[in-house]
């Protein structure tokens, strides 16, 4: 019988999804990074600027945790 769900995950596609979380482990960092530098929101560009790097490191944030969840041993 070939069931997919219980099959181990393919080493290429393990390679894969740790290659994915990496890089959306290292966009969070970059995203926190920026919200740092830009520091408060004192004019509307500052706050524009918050308001898209708070979305995208939201967006990246439960992108991670849908792999960490799918793929349980790259934890």
């Amino acid at each position: 019988m070939d069931d997919k769900k219980s099959t181990a995950v393919d080493p290429e596609e393990r390679k894969r999804q740790r290659v994915r979380l990496a890089r959306l482990e290292a966009d969070m960092a970059y995203f926190q990074a920026r919200l740092e530098l830009i520091g408060e929101a004192n004019s509307s560009n500052r706050a524009a600027q918050r308001k898209v790097f708070n979305l995208l490191h939201k967006t990246v944030a439960s992108k991670i945790l849908k792999v960490k969840r799918q793929y349980a041993e790259l934890n």
